[in-house]
């Protein structure tokens, strides 16, 4: 039978820790490529910020908040350009 200390379980924590920033961070990687905030997709369509609301509302250009910052999927801004 193994005892486990206190040192153990602090020791855990931080492999633990550790462990979970390198996924985060893998994935962070990823979502930046593949999602635009605001700013960029108006300087990508060079679009003022009332032109891009529109879009939103009408639904030519899906979004996604989260909190308060509107996301827009690259792949959907590309194909809104070639539509063009």
């Amino acid at each position: 039978m193994d005892i486990i200390t206190l040192e153990d379980l602090k020791q855990f924590k931080m492999d633990f820790l550790e462990e979970m920033k390198t996924v985060i961070g893998q994935g962070k990687q990823n979502e930046t490529t593949d999602w635009l905030r605001s700013a960029a997709v108006r300087k990508m369509l060079n679009i003022s910020p009332g032109t891009l609301q529109n879009l939103r509302v009408n639904g030519t250009l899906p979004f996604r908040k989260i909190g308060g910052t509107m996301f827009y999927s690259k792949a959907e801004i590309e194909k809104l350009l070639k539509g063009k």
